[in-house]
């Protein structure tokens, strides 16, 4: 299954690596900079007929329908085709491919694929996690020793003055800030050790679902901000680090 997915994945992935004249198909979706490309919507489309052609039986919740499934079910593909759209529409060639499947409500499988680096993130539940073939796990480094990622929320406006008194804290304890655009390549920064820690104050579940086995298989701590246990089935806060830079965030 693992294998399938990640054929898919890295084939969806020249989809946007042979895109052009990306500016003519854009649309704007409810919130401030939440932009959908066509090319969100061709990726997401060949994802759903590739990975129904080999699971019939699978449903879909992808970030262009929003599709309300019954998460809890046999299995259910999590999607984001484009997680980065606004890198994507300037050319800032930091974008991902997410995919996340469950099986009755548990994450099983988790890919994330940057196809301008050609970097391929994935896991599989119990069985670790990888960047192109090599195992990762996690430095467990304090904030003192690491680099922090954030992300603003940008569809949420209303979140800024707490993101940026939380980075500010942060930015006080680490060697230094970075914000990405793009949540599931953060999540698994922190699963390679380019990050001791990542937050964000909203996120909905196709941005972290794939990224959040990775991580987790990669020896990190992920949950809410108020350190419960994440949803796949609503929008969350997110929290991911390594064990020390968690313990460290809660005494900020």
């Amino acid at each position: 299954m693992l294998e399938n997915i990640k054929s898919i994945v890295k084939a969806a992935g020249q989809i946007i690596l042979n895109a052009h004249n990306i500016q003519q198909g854009i649309e704007s979706k409810q919130g401030s900079a939440n932009f959908v490309t066509s090319y969100d919507l061709e990726v997401q489309n060949y994802l759903y007929q590739e990975l129904s052609n080999h699971y019939p039986d699978a449903t879909f919740m992808g970030e262009e329908d929003k599709m309300k499934l019954d998460i809890f079910g046999e299995y259910c593909f999590i999607i984001d085709p484009i997680d980065g759209t606004t890198n994507f529409i300037f050319d800032y060639r930091h974008s991902a491919i997410s995919i996340g499947l469950l099986h009755k409500g548990h994450i099983e499988v988790g890919v994330v694929y940057n196809p301008f680096l050609d970097e391929l993130f994935y896991a599989e539940r119990g069985k670790g996690a990888f960047l192109n073939g090599r195992p990762l796990l996690i430095n467990n480094l304090p904030l003192s020793e690491g680099i922090v990622g954030f992300g603003t929320s940008p569809y949420y406006r209303e979140k800024a003055e707490e993101s940026f008194l939380i980075t500010r804290k942060l930015y006080d304890k680490a060697l230094d800030i970075r914000r990405s655009g793009s949540a599931a390549l953060d999540i698994c920064y922190v699963a390679a050790n380019r990050y001791v820690l990542f937050f964000e104050l909203l996120l909905s579940p196709w941005d972290y679902a794939g990224a959040s086995l990775i991580v987790k298989e990669a020896g990190g701590i992920l949950s809410t901000m108020n350190g419960d246990d994440i949803s796949f089935s609503t929008p969350n806060s997110l929290i991911v680090a390594t064990p020390t830079a968690y313990e460290e965030f809660f005494i900020l």
